[in-house]
């Protein structure tokens, strides 16, 4: 699944959309930001609420295929411009992390 299929499977706003065909291979939910870049597998999709800046530098440095906002949290103006300057694929959903996680895993199944 790419970015782009998995943004129209889950209805995900685009807030910046570096990298469409990027592979999605697994998915990772957690909002420790050192817990995420110690954690999250290379080309999954990063579930968080968190907003700031700092999310567009460890999506890079874990090198996640794309930030998944939830719960309907909006990226701040610092977010945005890190993203778009870093070419971090950030996205958004209204639905709470838990819905949004399983539905991503229901995906990602053979």
């Amino acid at each position: 699944m790419t970015v782009q299929e998995l943004t129209g499977a889950l209805s995900l706003t685009v807030y910046h959309l570096e990298a469409p065909d990027r592979p999605v291979t697994s998915g990772y939910a957690g909002d420790l930001l050192s817990w995420v870049l110690g954690r999250a597998e290379r080309d999954c999709a990063w579930l968080t609420i968190m907003s700031n800046q700092n999310v567009a530098a460890v999506a890079l440095m874990a090198e996640a295929a794309c930030v998944v906002l939830t719960e309907g949290v909006a990226p701040d103006g610092e977010l945005l411009r890190r993203a778009a300057e870093k070419g971090v694929n950030l996205l958004g959903t209204e639905l709470d992390t838990f819905t949004a996680a399983h539905r991503l895993a229901g995906m990602l199944s053979p």
